[in-house]
């Protein structure tokens, strides 16, 4: 299963993301959708996973939750916006085998002391500190995750 994680788009959306996007089993957005119409645009071209962040409206958060866990090829997910000390507190007890965020603008991948493997897309909007808007493509396949790449979308 090939999945696209993108995050911070802060209501940008662009329809080249295709070119990275269009071949994905799924589409993960870790936050900051910034508005309804790039959810809609995500949808249209695979099924959306998402969570809302910090800058998200009401419309936003009535449509999607703060905290999403769920299961995929036997990998277990925990998809929020900001990686809180309570989100860190619960690791422990939901154990997640990977945990995916947003909220930095910043690409992270790495494993914490627990063994739960930490994801951050980077951020694919137009607002922040990033330099440059980045996403992620991975397989995950047999409790496995594998054939990670960070996708550099130029400039913001």
């Amino acid at each position: 299963m090939k999945i696209g994680l993108l995050s911070d788009t802060h209501g940008h959306f662009d329809p080249a993301w295709h070119e990275v996007l269009g071949d994905c089993d799924e589409i993960w957005h870790a936050g900051d959708i910034g508005s309804l119409e790039v959810s809609d645009g995500l949808k249209a071209w695979a099924p959306l996973v998402a969570c809302y962040g910090n800058i998200d409206d009401a419309a936003v958060r009535a449509q999607y939750p703060e905290h999403v866990h769920f299961e995929r090829e036997g990998v277990k997910i925990w998809l929020t916006h900001i990686l809180t000390p309570q989100v860190k507190k619960q690791l422990k007890s939901v154990q997640p085998d990977l945990l995916i965020f947003g909220h930095s603008h910043i690409v992270k991948a790495d494993r914490d002391k627990l063994g739960v493997f930490h994801l951050n897309p980077g951020a694919c909007g137009r607002q922040g500190i990033h330099l440059v808007k980045t996403m992620v493509t991975f397989e995950v396949q047999d409790r496995r995750i594998s054939a990670m790449r960070i996708h550099n979308l130029g400039a913001r």
